[in-house]
């Protein structure tokens, strides 16, 4: 892929941003999410270790229709990294060098030149050495920045996120979810169930909210969640012509467990069509029991955008996921 071209802009923007810095002269840091500086020398940017990190930069994002990129790259030399591209938020150094290192590290530090920023050090005493740690641990880059740009998405959500959203969810199910502001239209058609979209021209995102009685573990298997959503998508999720609905691509679904907020949470990664249409588009569900109820509870949010790449729309709805908190959890 070539590299960005805004370099220039976020030279001006973030030479403006400095001007203002208080006295511990830190600012925000600047650049646009999922976006990265590569700080490498130009034989080892050139060389087959300067193509493997960008292969591991590159490397396609799950569960999309068309094949995008996980992060956007820019290349730096070393002593560019003294002036203003020292505020980008997201910062790769990587440093081959065998007189320094005796095997392959992979340090990080947060908030060196400005707040918000992730810097990490990617150290190697050779070309191959370096190879090899990035193929035997394939993404490891690229979720150290994912995890911090869902982080810092959460995190602005819970500023500025949608009022309808919040006390809808609150009043009908008793929990709080910081969702885009822009999405506020919404059907609670089923007492089960609230379907909320910004009815987008461009980057249609939508939310649902969904419960049903907690039986036993089985719940959280691939198998039983996808059967449960595509009866709820069934019910409230119409296309646009009779008789169509949506439903679930089964042969591009994954099943994961993770754990959000110290607790159990059961993730459904996959493509959505929709059944008599020519729609779909990716999706992702968190399905979380809420024990004093003796329910599941389900936030999915899931894109519709033919056009456009669809990577940080769905990343952006998956970040309001993560500020689901239960009645026991709120503060």
């Amino acid at each position: 892929m070539k590299p960005l071209v805004f370099i220039s802009l976020l030279l001006i923007v973030t030479g403006l941003n400095s001007c203002g810095l208080g006295g511990s002269g830190f600012g925000r840091a600047t650049g646009a999410a999922y976006e990265v500086i590569v700080v490498m020398s130009k034989d080892a940017w050139n060389s087959n270790a300067g193509a493997a990190v960008r292969e591991e930069l590159t490397a396609p994002v799950p569960y999309l229709l068309n094949a995008e990129s996980s992060m956007s790259y820019t290349h730096a030399l070393p002593d560019q990294l003294s002036g203003f591209l020292r505020f980008i938020r997201n910062i790769l150094v990587v440093t081959i060098d065998k007189k320094m290192y005796t095997k392959v590290s992979l340090l990080r530090e947060d908030n060196k030149w400005a707040t918000g920023q992730l810097i990490l050090y990617l150290n190697a005493p050779d070309a191959q050495s370096l190879e090899t740690y990035l193929s035997e641990n394939q993404r490891v880059l690229v979720n150290y920045f994912n995890k911090e740009e869902m982080k810092r998405t959460a995190d602005f959500l819970r500023e500025s996120y949608s009022p309808t959203v919040l006390e809808k969810v609150r009043d009908r199910f008793g929990i709080s979810i910081y969702a885009p502001f822009d999405i506020k239209s919404f059907n609670d058609t089923n007492e089960n169930v609230l379907w909320f979209t910004n009815n987008a021209k461009i980057g249609q995102t939508h939310l649902l909210v969904y419960t049903f009685p907690y039986v036993d573990t089985n719940t959280f298997t691939l198998d039983y969640l996808v059967a449960k959503r595509d009866s709820i998508a069934k019910l409230v999720v119409p296309g646009a012509h009779p008789g169509s609905y949506m439903t679930t691509e089964k042969r591009v679904v994954d099943y994961f467990a993770t754990t959000l907020n110290g607790k159990y949470c059961g993730v459904l990664r996959g493509l959505w069509r929709m059944e008599g249409d020519m729609m779909g588009g990716p999706f992702v569900s968190f399905a979380r029991v809420d024990e004093p109820n003796r329910r599941v509870i389900v936030t999915e949010g899931f894109v519709y955008e033919p056009n456009k790449d669809k990577r940080n729309y769905i990343r952006r709805i998956e970040a309001a996921l993560y500020t689901t908190r239960f009645a026991d959890e709120l503060n």
